[in-house]
């Protein structure tokens, strides 16, 4: 699935592939449609029957992603509704131990999310994850998500790396399969990126269920 010798670079989602997508699923589909019933005093069941319908015409684009543009589409501060959530933002089995063995070798290591600088840092926060990267990419900065053929130019000529020997691990198979198209080879998927769903079947990508199915060799971990 990974040959680890012709690998270079690892690039790494964050939301469903590091961290449990259960607390995105649960924010965006339960607890931001009532908290918005609740402030602008609408009837709960209405106004998220709404607001998943608005969330859809923009998936895939850098609004889906955007604290600001929903902050200001709902008149609401998406931010910190979300920091009421924190103890729900959990990282998956085996990150850490994946994250560690990459950080003690000679690949680069760079998280590249879709997700906003305020999701961003309050996920980082709760989870210290930061620690382990090279390099911290996210999408609003080049005012494009990564399904945007665009991204991966923006991204080589910030952070270069040769696609073909590079990894990159994502839970979008829309996301996935723009890096396809962009020349990436080696891809994976996660099938499992919401524990509070059943695993699901992906198709055109490799995928595992958890990151100690392909744990990098030990090289100075330890050291």
């Amino acid at each position: 699935m990974v040959n680890w010798n012709e690998i270079d670079t690892v690039l790494l989602d964050m939301d469903g592939t590091l961290l449990d997508l259960h607390f995105d699923n649960h924010f965006w589909l339960e607890h931001l449609p009532r908290r918005y019933a609740e402030i602008h005093g609408e009837d709960h069941a209405e106004a998220r029957h709404r607001m998943i319908e608005r969330f859809r015409q923009e998936q895939g684009t850098l609004n889906w992603y955007c604290v600001d543009y929903w902050s200001r589409e709902l008149r609401l501060d998406v931010g910190a509704l979300k920091d009421e959530l924190r103890h729900l933002i959990r990282i998956r089995p085996h990150v850490e131990d994946f994250l560690a063995r990459l950080h003690a070798g000679h690949r680069r290591v760079l998280l590249v999310t879709n997700a906003h600088r305020k999701s961003l840092d309050l996920k980082m926060a709760h989870t210290g994850l930061e620690r382990w990267f090279d390099a911290i990419v996210c999408s609003h900065d080049f005012g494009m998500a990564k399904e945007h053929a665009g991204f991966w130019d923006a991204l080589r000529a910030v952070e270069p790396f040769d696609p073909a020997r590079t990894l990159f691990i994502d839970d979008s198979i829309s996301v996935l399969e723009s890096a396809q198209r962009y020349g990436i080879r080696w891809l994976l998927s996660l099938l499992q990126p919401d524990s509070a769903r059943e695993p699901r079947t992906v198709e055109g990508f490799p995928a595992i269920l958890h990151f100690d199915e392909i744990m990098p060799e030990l090289e100075r971990i330890g050291a």
